[in-house]
């Protein structure tokens, strides 16, 4: 520090040379001591208090340390300054800032300022300072370019409020980041447990939580994978902004069940990496593309349903801490809401099924048996018919009857048939493939039932039974049928062995009857 002036010895008064020389030596220790006050930290104290109010309401970090590393400059007259920030480990630089340039042939011993950056008590940095022009630094000797303790009293002080300004700004990004992510695992459940008017499905639902956790992790895939038979894991749902080919080659692909990382995430951990690429538990074809990566388990009703990997590609910014408790929070939230929105679907499904069988219940009690009443007026009025036209036609009502029994007989079948993924049995199968052949014939098939199908048809027959159908459903339509076209599947045939028969009818290209197409074979296990 600048030292204040020294004042000369008193001197007789009476002695005028004496006097005049101790006053011209007087004034000018004066003039050099405020010089040298001037040119002190004095004259720097409003350009340091400005540069703190700045650092300190700035919460954005990037810019904070370009402020601290551009004011550093500034105030030590240094023409290369730069902040030095370390990596999670404080072991190796995650981020250098620079301003102005590195002075070429300098001393790193002789010519360098370096004051470390604390955050909290924790080394988060250092700011580092070269390039001091020669005799520029008061208590610095002339001529060698070094940084005084002027200098090093500013820095030390600029680096003070740049820890507690970083302190701030990495608390903002934080709370921001929490709430990007809360806000994301909540858009989530809101889409997972919209109604199927808005094709909610599963698929859609894995797609969602794939797509989500990428945009949250600023990755470059997100992918869910769900077990398989085999004890691995595949791809079912992906998002990712790399190139086609690598998408193509992701989605259905699988983790080995032997792989380590698999074993971690059944037991309900989560898998981190730095490099997936070079991990060796990763035995995975698929991590070839991939770096820094989280593989996160989807934990819900106690068990593990699945998994959600977020990758970034190779070379990319490792996970922080906080994003790995962010990433594993969110996949619970994500679990979470799947399994709320099978439940949702299920409920739904429910009330469908619910509703199909009341239906069924009102065709079968009510409108069945109305018919049936009513068939059996009309066999007694043709019994006792005279004329024989009248005879006939009453029969053919009663046998147009007949054929609309069998009708809503088959509707009430399709009404309790039971959801896509369930097992289904012989007449379900019977009734999809009639279904699937309906743009061929250009008219939706009717199907009739004769007999117990579904208690006496053996699996192995049942197969044999619905391949015989599509077969007869398609020589059917190959004929250019425009009649209508009727199933029959019996269960007994016509000798009285057990055995099954089916046969299809429908019209010929002149509109006429064609030759049913019939099959039949004796019922096996």
């Amino acid at each position: 520090m600048p030292q204040s002036p020294q004042l000369p010895e008193p001197t007789d008064p009476h002695d005028g040379a004496a006097a005049e020389g101790s006053a011209a030596e007087l004034a000018e220790r004066t003039a050099q001591s405020l010089r040298e006050v001037a040119g002190g930290p004095l004259s720097q104290l409003p350009q340091l208090l400005e540069a703190m109010v700045a650092i300190g309401s700035d919460l954005d970090v990037h810019r904070v340390l370009h402020r601290i590393a551009e004011t550093a400059g500034s105030l030590t007259g240094a023409r290369y300054a730069a902040v030095e920030v370390l990596d999670e480990d404080g072991e190796g630089l995650r981020d250098r800032i620079v301003h102005g340039s590195a002075p070429e042939g300098r001393s790193a011993a002789a010519g360098t300022l370096r004051v470390p950056i604390k955050v909290r008590g924790e080394l988060f940095g250092s700011l580092v300072l070269a390039g001091k022009p020669d005799g520029a630094a008061p208590g610095a000797a002339a001529g060698t370019g070094r940084f005084g303790e002027v200098d090093l009293q500013l820095v030390r002080v600029l680096a003070t409020e740049a820890g507690i300004a970083m302190g701030n700004a990495r608390m903002h990004a934080a709370a921001r980041q929490r709430r990007r992510w809360i806000d994301g695992a909540a858009s989530v459940t809101t889409a997972l447990l919209a109604g199927p008017e808005t094709g909610s499905t599963k698929e859609h639902a894995l797609t969602v939580v794939a797509e989500k956790g990428r945009e949250l992790a600023e990755a470059g895939t997100g992918a869910v994978l769900l077990p398989r038979a085999d004890g691995g894991m595949e791809v079912v749902a992906i998002s990712t902004v790399l190139s086609e080919a690598v998408r193509a080659e992701t989605y259905g692909g699988t983790i080995p069940a032997q792989s380590p990382v698999l074993h971690q995430i059944h037991a309900g951990l989560a898998v981190f990496s730095d490099d997936f690429a070079g991990d060796p538990r990763s035995i995975s074809p698929l991590s070839r593309h991939y770096g820094p990566t989280m593989l996160l388990p989807l934990r819900g009703g106690g068990r593990v349903l699945g998994a959600l990997a977020l990758c970034r590609a190779s070379g990319g910014p490792r996970f922080t801490h906080m994003e790995r408790t962010l990433g594993t929070q969110f996949a619970s939230q994500a679990a979470l809401a799947l399994v709320l929105a099978d439940r949702h679907r299920d409920r739904e499904r429910l009330a469908v099924y619910e509703d199909r069988d009341r239906i069924a219940r009102d065709l079968h009690d009510l409108v069945i048996q109305r018919l049936f009443a009513t068939g059996m007026l009309l066999e007694s009025a043709q019994r006792t018919a005279v004329l024989p036209e009248v005879k006939e036609g009453v029969g053919q009502a009663v046998d147009e009857l007949e054929a609309t029994v069998q009708e809503i007989r088959t509707a009430i079948i399709a009404l309790q048939q039971g959801p896509p993924e369930a097992p289904a049995g012989p007449r379900t199968r019977i009734l999809r493939e009639a279904g699937a052949a309906t743009a061929a014939l250009g008219n939706r098939p009717s199907v009739q039932f004769v007999g117990p199908v579904d208690a006496r048809v053996g699996p192995e027959c049942a197969r044999a039974l619905v391949a015989a159908v599509g077969r007869a459903l398609t020589e059917v339509a190959g004929a250019a049928s425009t009649a209508r076209v009727v199933v029959d599947a019996t269960v007994t045939l016509a000798d009285g062995e057990d055995g099954v028969r089916v046969t299809v009818t429908g019209g010929d290209g002149d509109g006429g009857p064609a030759a049913p197409v019939v099959w039949e074979r004796p019922l096996l296990p």
